[in-house]
C-alpha cells in the first residue's frame, strides 16, 4: 500500500471550499490594511479566525453554557487580525490565548506588573452596535453578552459598560458569565483592584480560578497565583489553548517564588 498525496488542484479546491464556508459563517481570514501597525519584534503566525472564535467562547463551555454557532459578531476576522498583543489576559468571553504573544517579555521582565497595562487604541467595529441593539430588542441575551465582550475587545470600554448597565434582568443561567464579564471589563480598563474584588466575590469556577490567579501573578502575588492557577490548569481541557496559557502563567508564578 503506497498512499499518494492528493493532486495540488484538489488540495486547493478543498482549501477554497473551507474558506468559502468560513466566510459565510463570518470566520474568514481578514485582509488587514496598511493602517495596522505591527507591534511584535519578529513576525508571528496570523491567528486563524475560526480557531480564535473557538477559544473566545471556551469560557461558556467552562460555565456549562450553550455555544450557539450563530453568535459570531460582525467584523470578527478583522478584529482578530488587527488586535494588539496582550500580556495579562483574563479568561472571559471574546478573549483568546493567542493574543498573548510577547513571550520573551514575560520570561525576562522581573516586574510583571509593569507589563500589565498594554495600552492600545480603540478599534472601530462597524455594524456591532446595530447587532447589539437587535439582540437587545429580541431579548437574545447570549448575543448581547457577546456584543459587550467584543466591544471590550475593541477597547470601546464606555460602550461595553453602557450595554452591561442597560441589562435589567439577567437570565439566571447567565449570571456567572455576566459577573465574569463585569470583572474582565474592569481589568482591561486598567482597574485591577476592582476586577480582583469582583472576581473574589463570585462563586468558585474555572474562569474565576484562572482570573484570580492571573490577576495575582501580574499584581506581584506569586504564591496566591500558584494556588489558583494550579487548580485552573488541572480543570481545563488539555487540548485547549486556555490550559496551556494557565500552565504558562503557573510557570511564571513558580519562577517568582
Amino acid at each position: 500500500m503506497n498512499p499518494t498525496q492528493p493532486p495540488l488542484h484538489d488540495l486547493l479546491a478543498r482549501y477554497l471550499a473551507r474558506q468559502a464556508v468560513a466566510h459565510t459563517e463570518g470566520l474568514g481570514t481578514a485582509e488587514v490594511g496598511a493602517e495596522v501597525v505591527p507591534f511584535d519584534a519578529v513576525p508571528v503566525q496570523p491567528v486563524e479566525p475560526r480557531l480564535a472564535w473557538t477559544e473566545a467562547v471556551a469560557v461558556l463551555r467552562a460555565l456549562d453554557l450553550p455555544v450557539d454557532t450563530g453568535l459570531v459578531p460582525p467584523d470578527w476576522p478583522t478584529l482578530v487580525a488587527s488586535h494588539e498583543p496582550e500580556v495579562a489576559l483574563p479568561f472571559c468571553l471574546g478573549n483568546f490565548p493567542q493574543m498573548v504573544r510577547h513571550l520573551p517579555a514575560l520570561l525576562q521582565t522581573p516586574d510583571l506588573a509593569a507589563l500589565r497595562l498594554s495600552g492600545g487604541r480603540a478599534v472601530a467595529v462597524p455594524g456591532l452596535e446595530e447587532w447589539a441593539r437587535t439582540a437587545a430588542q429580541a431579548e437574545d441575551y447570549p448575543r448581547l453578552l457577546v456584543a459587550v465582550a467584543v466591544l471590550r475587545l475593541a477597547r470601546q470600554f464606555a460602550e461595553a459598560g453602557r450595554l452591561l448597565r442597560a441589562v435589567k434582568n439577567v437570565p439566571s443561567a447567565w449570571r456567572a458569565a455576566t459577573a465574569n464579564e463585569e470583572a474582565a471589563l474592569a481589568w482591561h480598563r486598567g482597574d485591577g483592584a476592582q476586577a480582583v474584588e469582583l472576581w473574589r466575590a463570585q462563586a468558585e469556577s474555572v474562569p474565576v480560578l484562572f482570573n484570580c490567579g492571573m490577576a495575582a501573578l501580574f499584581l506581584g502575588k506569586a504564591a496566591e497565583a500558584r494556588a489558583a492557577l494550579s487548580q485552573a490548569a488541572d480543570r481545563l481541557p488539555e487540548d485547549g489553548a486556555w490550559h496551556h496559557l494557565a500552565r504558562l502563567y503557573l510557570a511564571l508564578a513558580e519562577m517568582r517564588g
